[in-house]
């Protein structure tokens, strides 16, 4: 494949050394345009990029069908290499898991939905999702928390970053049981991959044009463990003066994310303070299902939600929300250097969520409301419970209402298969 080994040999010469290989998928902004002009004609002459896909679980394989459906739509020059992994539906072993890790090995790039962990313990405790991580040296967690226009959350306008070291710290699954009742669970922290993740956070801060990074710890409680990660931040950050370096206790942080996101730019921590990061940033978005998530190592980037949930509950009920996993296929194409389909997968998830779907009711009512109401702010009228949904009421003469009905998820579309009909109708070609 000369494209893909084109996109290679740039990458590797933006990096330089092994430490900055995590940073495949971020490229200059002349590269970038530059790709946006070219890519229809190139990729169509040079074939498909092999890219491993592993559904997971929940209604991870819902969200790759949807995938592959816009992928069609939009002619993407991506060739899926589908395995399958699971520890909950028997499809899970180590000949398993070395398939997917070859797959993986030889693609550089995969697309995951969450493989879920049990609770219960079989003699095993590093999970295959752990494993995976592990094996591939996916260092670098990356949850860019965005607000989407269209989705009316309590903060907007949000845009921050959250980077998470995911190889070491309190999921080293290093738990053993001292004596009768007493359990012992290590926490292993390194010099070496706290610089190293500080390092990205850095980087990504000066690649992205991001102002400040903000380190989020507990060495107040965890003097050695965390005061190692805190000081080699501190040391990093000095190596970056242009860069405004702060630090965080963690509860602290998660204080500050309710009351004022705003402050926040790039984050960097350790694995178990990003994990439970990840989720409360992604609340304030929208939820689980709309933000989008990367992991980087030296050689390989894997694409997935930044919220890892199998939202199991929902399997099957065509209610899933394809938002985050779509967004993070539009990143994956970004990093195979597709910008042009990046762009146009991207644009097309986003419209359809600012415009969003409404039903026009019309309903009488026993106490006509004032004409004066039709320019009134919606907030300050009366609300009706329609097919399970509240909604605005805005008054006309004689009685007579109008109602605007808006599901409150995926753009306004309660099913899964309705928001990617509406996402296929909106592709266009970027700048089109």
């Amino acid at each position: 494949m000369a494209a893909l080994s084109n996109v290679r040999w740039l990458t590797r010469a933006v990096l330089g050394a092994r430490n900055s290989g995590a940073w495949r998928g971020l490229r200059t902004a002349a590269s970038a345009q530059a790709a946006s002009q070219s890519q229809a004609q190139d990729v169509r002459v040079e074939g498909a990029f092999p890219v491993t896909m592993l559904p997971g679980d929940g209604v991870g394989p819902e969200l790759m069908h949807a995938v592959k459906e816009v992928f069609k739509a939009a002619a993407v020059p991506v060739e899926f290499k589908e395995h399958h992994l699971s520890e909950v539906q028997n499809m899970a072993s180590e000949e398993k898991l070395e398939q997917v890790l070859s797959s993986m090995k030889e693609n550089k790039v995969a697309i995951i939905g969450k493989i879920y962990t049990p609770m219960e313990y079989k003699g095993e405790l590093a999970s295959y999702d752990m494993q995976l991580r592990r094996k591939l040296d996916l260092f670098a967690n990356v949850v860019h928390v965005k607000s989407l226009p269209g989705y009316k959350t309590r903060h907007n306008n949000l845009d921050l970053v959250i980077i998470r070291e995911q190889t070491e710290g309190e999921y080293s699954s290093l738990e053993h049981e001292s004596a009768r009742g007493v359990i012992e669970c290590l926490k292993i922290v390194t010099r070496t991959k706290s610089q190293r993740i500080a390092k990205f956070a850095f980087d990504y801060a000066t690649k992205k044009g991001r102002s400040k990074v903000t380190a989020v710890h507990k060495a107040n409680i965890m003097k050695l463990g965390d005061g190692l990660f805190l000081q080699c931040c501190e040391e990093v950050a000095e190596l970056y003066p242009k860069i405004k370096f702060e630090t965080m206790i963690i509860d602290n942080c998660c204080m500050q994310l309710v009351q004022n996101p705003y402050q926040f730019d790039v984050l960097v921590m350790p694995n178990l303070y990003g994990n439970i990061i990840d989720n409360l940033a992604a609340g304030l978005v929208g939820g689980a299902g709309v933000v989008p998530g990367e992991s980087y190592s030296a050689e390989y980037a894997v694409f997935e939600t930044g919220a890892r949930h199998p939202f199991a509950q929902a399997v099957g009920r065509n209610i899933a929300n394809p938002t985050a996993m779509l967004l993070s296929a539009s990143n994956m194409l970004r990093h195979l250097n597709l910008e042009y389909h990046s762009s146009m997968i991207a644009d097309a998830v986003k419209k359809v969520i600012k415009v969003g779907k409404f039903h026009l009711l019309f309903l009488f009512l026993h106490h006509p409301l004032p004409l004066g109401h039709l320019n009134t702010d919606l907030a300050a009228l009366p609300r009706v419970e329609i097919a399970g949904r509240v909604s605005s009421l805005v008054s006309l003469p004689l009685g007579l209402i109008s109602c605007k009905v808006r599901t409150r998820d995926m753009g306004g579309y309660s099913t899964t298969t309705d928001f990617i009909k509406s996402v296929i109708g909106h592709l266009h070609p970027h700048g089109g």
